[in-house]
């Protein structure tokens, strides 16, 4: 009966696994996503008395994507209408992307900068001001906090002792 049984669970089971995890994001059109990533989309933040530029924020924002936004838009309200930084993101490696005069050049600062703009010493850091066709850069990369890491453990230990129990019915 137990040989019957470990039988059954391996050729009903292991189809399963295997085919269903070659199956998992590698197919056209998937839809695998970072938890808390949105897609990029279009925003129309324009000011129709202002002379409007087109800017984009991508990275670790609630809302990344292409903004229509006035001239007179600062970094720190880009980001404000971008949603916000996200916990995951690293504030203190800004980036913009510029295109001038046919060069590229990245232009790096600190959001601590954007904040404090108004008691910053002049030689210590310039705030970048937006021009058109801009890219906002706001790195990071994922944290684990305690509850994923709780929830990570408990399903490892769960699936530790099904083992351990299946073995020792399967050995009785």
């Amino acid at each position: 009966m137990p040989k019957k049984f470990l039988f059954l669970i391996i050729f009903a089971f292991l189809p399963t696994l295997i085919f269903g995890q070659l199956n998992d994001g590698y197919q056209l059109g998937s839809k695998t996503q970072i938890k808390g990533q949105r897609y990029g989309a279009y925003y129309d933040y324009s000011d129709p008395e202002a002379v409007n530029i087109k800017v984009n924020v991508w990275g670790f924002v609630r809302y990344p994507g292409k903004y229509n936004v006035p001239q007179y838009t600062s970094v720190a309200e880009l980001i404000s209408f971008a949603g916000g930084p996200l916990d995951d993101s690293d504030l203190e490696d800004l980036r913009i992307y510029r295109v001038e005069n046919g060069k590229q050049q990245m232009i790096r600062f600190n959001y601590n900068d954007l904040m404090w703009e108004d008691q910053l010493e002049s030689r210590i850091r310039k705030v970048p001001t937006l021009k058109p066709s801009d890219v906002l850069i706001v790195p990071g990369e994922p944290r684990l906090y305690f509850r994923d890491w709780f929830g990570i453990s408990l399903s490892i230990i769960s699936a530790l002792s099904s083992l351990t129990i299946l073995i020792l019915t399967i050995t009785k």
